[in-house]
């Protein structure tokens, strides 16, 4: 009896996990955006109704710079936020549609910044081959799981990740694809401080097989809507992509009853460039803006080509006041560039002039959008250049 009691506990186990499982499975496979996966992917190892772990960290391997990369980390930074957090989700009986939709919530109301252990994750950057961070390229190398207790620990009480957790127990697993490695979750219970066990680090492994394919075809997706979408010189998103993001995004800001604004950006000058220099120098300059633009707007912003020396920059949760702050400013970063060759300009440097419209004062679709900044720039222009109108 005792024996046959044994196997039926087991049984339930077996199919308690396969569940969370099949859930995690399924919620990865909703969407192909990489953060929506790495999301998700944390949410199933940090969940009461996942795998249950207090806390959770995803780095992704950058094969191109030999670099461990911080993405993403999720869980409570103290144990009165945690009783909280677990609180809320019992009592309102939230499953993991409730928590993906509540994250996709989120992202759009605080511009994807999240809380601070995640900025925390994210600042984190290390070479594989990195001797002060022994811990996480030993998994990168080998593609073995790490379990670290207070025995063993201490070996590595001087590396990143160890500082940062404070705790005397993590586990970190690989994520692989087609036996490649892509990725390191690093899990841990600092608020119960419940042991982590052999079942533990079992459901985990399973749920890194799945994770590295899923972050696998997204970047797979993401690579290939970069090649299918970008303008070839400058690498920014091209024209027909920008009229499909201004169209995504006004509609969204349209259902969550937020402002949006458009930036129209023209190169002052810049047939001077290609009549004295010609179209090779020219398109050296266009290239050289793009990335300063790209490099200079945020993350949520959308840097487009908008065509010739025009660009075209769409500014989500972004009302006017602030859109003019930003236009401003990427208006003084130009000047303050130095490009080649621009003492042959009339005022020995590059500048842009800049229109700023926003939805809804300015325009309700996207035609409107682009018609009110379009007039805002050549109000600029006439005005003498080098500012920014609205």
């Amino acid at each position: 009896m005792e024996e046959l009691n044994k196997v039926k506990s087991e049984l339930e186990r077996t199919k308690l996990e396969l569940g969370i499982l099949y859930e995690i499975s399924n919620a990865m496979r909703t969407t192909l955006k990489l953060d929506e996966i790495l999301y998700i992917i944390l949410t199933g190892v940090t969940a009461h109704i996942g795998l249950g772990f207090n806390r959770a960290l995803l780095f992704l391997i950058n094969e191109k710079n030999s670099l461990i990369e911080g993405r993403m980390g999720i869980g409570p930074e103290t144990g009165e936020e945690a009783n909280r957090i677990w609180s809320q989700i019992e009592n309102e009986r939230k499953d993991l549609d409730d928590l993906i939709s509540a994250y996709e919530a989120s992202s759009s109301s605080n511009n994807g910044s999240g809380t601070n252990f995640n900025k925390q994750v994210q600042k984190m950057r290390f070479s594989i081959h990195d001797a002060n961070e022994t811990l996480l390229s030993l998994v990168a190398l080998e593609g073995m799981p790490l379990h670290l207790t207070s025995e063993t620990i201490t070996n590595y009480r001087n590396t990143p990740i160890v500082q940062m957790l404070k705790n005397d127990e993590i586990i970190l697993i690989p994520l692989k694809a087609k036996n490649k490695i892509n990725g390191i979750i690093v899990a841990d219970n600092f608020i119960n401080r419940e042991p982590i066990t052999k079942d533990d680090i079992r459901m985990l492994n399973m749920l890194a097989n799945q994770a590295g394919l899923a972050i696998e075809n997204s970047q797979l997706y993401e690579k290939t809507l970069m090649l299918t979408n970008s303008d070839s010189l400058t690498e920014l998103w091209n024209h027909g992509y920008f009229q499909f993001l201004l169209h995504t995004e006004l509609e969204k800001s349209r259902a969550m009853q937020k402002p949006l604004s458009l930036l129209m950006l023209d190169i002052d000058y810049f047939k001077v460039y290609n009549d004295a220099l010609g179209h090779q120098t020219g398109d050296k300059i266009l290239k050289e803006l793009a990335t300063l633009l790209k490099n200079q707007s945020r993350k949520i912003d959308f840097v487009c080509r908008y065509g010739g020396e025009e660009f075209a920059i769409i500014l989500p949760q972004t009302d006017k006041k602030e859109a003019l702050m930003i236009a401003e400013r990427l208006r003084m970063d130009t000047e303050k560039y130095t490009f080649a060759y621009e003492n042959i300009l009339p005022n020995k440097k590059l500048t842009v002039s800049l229109g700023v419209a926003s939805f809804p004062e300015d325009g309700l679709l996207p035609a409107e959008l682009i018609s009110a900044s379009d007039k805002f720039l050549y109000q600029a222009k006439n005005k003498g250049r080098n500012q920014s109108c609205y």
